[in-house]
């Protein structure tokens, strides 16, 4: 992370204060920007104030870079042009960096409606998740025409590790982070399959986890992942909730392509089982209960 200066300190709005947009707006605050946090949960607002996030009211007409890390398009759109949309009071030259997961038509639609306010727009999705997004190492995927990540680099500097410059039109970086959701989806429900599969051949998951993870079948997502299995700890830092909206974008996009992903597809479906059997607010590495539950076994942490 890069401590801002004097002249490259930014007055940021953080819209979005979940797992990842929280420590998103706690690294903008440690690089030396003057932030506002704005959330439905009013919890986090406040706590984020007391953490060192700004108090008085926002000066949208001053403000110099707004920071989107809400759930979703829909979520995207209702902040940056709902009836209390961001865009509209925003000052000319100002930016938006626009970090959830969106269909790549989508992020170049908001450029447009951002470019008719005169605002920049940088398609930024992120990766790495809440750890990095706290530590201001993130991986962005961002497109976006120079003008964007002109004003947004010190924004950037203060958020990323690595800042992946994908192109000068808005689109791309959505269209990056569509592949990697695709792996890390697939990846999750792989490791999931596996394990549990190791369990029904009197694999313990501890011995699993250390063996596999020094192999050539191991992955980021699983050495990430597989000890939440090993320990029965489902607390959420990536939700089940995240990937049949995620995997969904991907198919969506696959299917105007005319690209078959039936590896996609397989593991949306263990996402979805695991969403109806009540897992949605759990960890991502649940998925491995639908494996359990189907085979007839017990996980660590299950009675």
């Amino acid at each position: 992370m890069t401590m801002a200066d004097s002249n490259t300190a930014r007055k940021i709005l953080a819209i979005g204060l979940g797992s990842m947009g929280y420590g998103m707006a706690r690294s903008a605050v440690r690089g030396g920007h003057m932030v506002w946090g704005q959330d439905v949960n009013a919890a986090q607002v406040s706590r984020f104030a007391e953490e060192g996030g700004a108090t008085e009211p926002v000066p949208h007409g001053d403000l110099e870079a707004v920071v989107v890390t809400v759930l979703n398009a829909a979520q995207t759109e209702e902040v940056l042009f709902g009836p209390d949309g961001v865009v509209p009071r925003m000052r000319a030259g100002a930016a938006v960096m626009s970090c959830a997961t969106v269909p790549p038509d989508f992020a170049r639609a908001m450029a447009t409606r951002c470019g008719e306010h005169d605002v920049l727009y940088l398609d930024a999705p992120i990766s790495g998740g809440a750890a990095k997004a706290a530590e201001g190492r993130l991986s962005i995927m961002a497109s976006g025409e120079p003008a964007a990540f002109s004003a947004l680099r010190p924004v950037l500097d203060s958020l990323a590790e690595t800042v992946f410059e994908l192109g000068d039109a808005a689109g791309t970086g959505s269209a990056m982070k569509a592949v990697n959701q695709l792996l890390a989806g697939v990846h999750i429900a792989a490791m999931a399959e596996a394990l549990t599969f190791g369990i029904t051949q009197g694999v313990a998951p501890q011995d699993f986890l250390d063996v596999i993870s020094k192999c050539a079948g191991t992955s980021w997502m699983l050495e990430n992942r597989a000890p939440h299995v090993v320990t029965g700890d489902y607390t959420p830092l990536s939700s089940v909730n995240i990937w049949p909206k995620d995997l969904g974008i991907v198919l969506d996009i696959a299917r105007a392509s005319n690209f078959g992903a039936p590896l996609t597809a397989a593991a949306l479906q263990q996402f979805v089982a695991a969403a109806g059997m009540g897992l949605g607010q759990e960890d991502d590495a649940a998925v491995a209960k639908v494996y359990a539950r189907n085979a007839g076994l017990r996980l660590p942490g299950e009675d």
